[in-house]
């Protein structure tokens, strides 16, 4: 059985939206052989990295960054995880009032120095989730997870 463990910092409903059509996307009954494990960012630890085989992150974009919860949570699983976790399958989401770039490229710097692979297109939306952010999200969230059935 693969688990996937899905670290998240979700403070407000747009990204709450984006969380729980990931999570619906992760648990669909078409995926089979998948725990999914939801941990809020300041919560998850390098055990729980270490536990699972593969990775969704959500995040807001705040002040032109990631948040806070989310940088907090990789400053403690970084070095813990560099080696253990090279090469293991990752996606994100990022919502962000009306910028998301800086933490988009937080999330690629950080990531591409753990060596994780992006498995998925990443979805950023800025304003209110729309129907389609909504899909793209479902979609993050069965594809990351399908991809873990082996």
């Amino acid at each position: 059985m693969a688990t996937l463990l899905i670290v998240h910092h979700t403070p407000s409903p747009n990204c709450q939206a984006m969380f729980e059509a990931v999570v619906s996307g992760a648990t669909d009954p078409e995926i089979e052989n998948v725990t999914v494990v939801r941990l809020p960012a300041l919560s998850a630890t390098a055990s729980d990295v270490l536990a699972a085989d593969g990775y969704l992150l959500g995040t807001p974009a705040n002040l032109g960054y990631m948040s806070g919860a989310l940088k907090h949570f990789f400053d403690q699983v970084y070095y813990p995880c560099l080696d253990a976790t090279r090469g293991r399958p990752f996606g994100y989401y990022v919502h962000g009032g009306n910028d998301v770039t800086g933490a988009v490229r937080g999330i690629e710097s950080i990531t591409t120095g753990l060596g994780w692979r992006r498995t998925a297109e990443a979805v950023t939306v800025t304003g209110e989730p729309d129907k389609g952010d909504v899909e793209r999200c479902w979609e993050l969230g069965a594809t990351v997870a399908a991809g873990l059935m082996g």
